[in-house]
């Protein structure tokens, strides 16, 4: 069952022709609590921006501490400044939140048989661990109040794979399975567990790696968008931040409470293929 924290929203404003009053509808998130790692830039802070935008109150944790306190200042969120390479430090976090976004993540590109073990296991920690560790947390509370929205922020590569990069395709695919099995353990409580899955977006992540991309495929830095980014891509251009964060904050609304333990493919056609 399903419950509510919305806070009273006044008298109700009279109707223009003069029948029944008509109550404004509060924000879909209204008295609810969120938390967004990776959220002081990129897709992450647009999904901040967008469920604060929506009533919640969000938990804007990154390691950046100055964007993440600006971010939060500017929507009246909380920042928490910790590095989430240390998966212990989830244990300093909020643990009463209703909506999780597992957002934060790194990427290195290198060929498998010159992997840097370290940055592997890096990688796997941060995107992998972590949000178990996080959702070991929270999930216990919205159990308790019979309402929780789980939304994880995979990638086309945790459905699919690229050459040099096997520990970013390895972890989202742990991502995905994990989001799918919450999703099986925490339907009778009341809360659904999803991926949004998008292809390239236009973040610091994705810019950062254009100059890798050509280093690794010894082409320039204006053809690896169109020849290595989107070349499996329908649609070729980049995904912006905003339209990922609106997808997460539809299957965190009213009328997603049956869509649980699926990813929600932005790829622009790449998986069509």
């Amino acid at each position: 069952m399903e419950t509510s924290r919305r806070p009273d929203h006044g008298p109700a404003a009279p109707s223009p022709d003069g029948g029944p009053a008509q109550v404004p509808a509060p924000p879909v998130l209204a008295g609810r609590t969120a938390l967004v790692t990776g959220a002081a830039s990129g897709i992450g802070r647009a999904c901040a921006q967008a469920l604060a935008a929506a009533g919640a109150h969000v938990h804007v944790v990154d390691k950046s501490g100055d964007a993440a306190r600006g971010l939060a200042s500017e929507i009246g969120g909380t920042a928490w400044v910790v590095d989430l390479a240390d998966p212990s430090v989830v244990d300093t976090l909020p643990a009463d939140a209703d909506v999780v976004v597992n957002n934060a993540g790194l990427q290195h590109v290198a060929p498998v048989h010159a992997f840097p073990p370290e940055r592997f296991a890096l990688i796997q920690r941060v995107m992998v661990e972590t949000p178990f560790r996080i959702l070991r947390r929270t999930l216990p509370g919205m159990y308790e109040r019979g309402w929780g929205r789980v939304v994880n922020i995979s990638s086309v590569h945790g459905l699919r794979a690229s050459p040099y990069k096997s520990a970013y395709v390895t972890a989202k695919h742990a991502l995905e399975g994990l989001s799918k099995v919450v999703a099986l353990e925490a339907a009778e409580h009341g809360v659904t567990s999803n991926c949004v899955s998008p292809g390239y977006v236009r973040t610091p992540l994705v810019e950062n790696q254009i100059a890798d991309q050509a280093r690794t495929h010894g082409i320039s830095e204006e053809d690896v968008v169109g020849r290595v980014m989107l070349e499996r891509s329908a649609i070729k251009r980049l995904i912006e931040p905003a339209d990922v964060a609106e997808a997460v904050l539809w299957l965190c609304g009213p009328r997603t409470g049956h869509i649980t333990g699926t990813s929600l493919s932005m790829d622009g056609g790449w998986t069509a293929n």
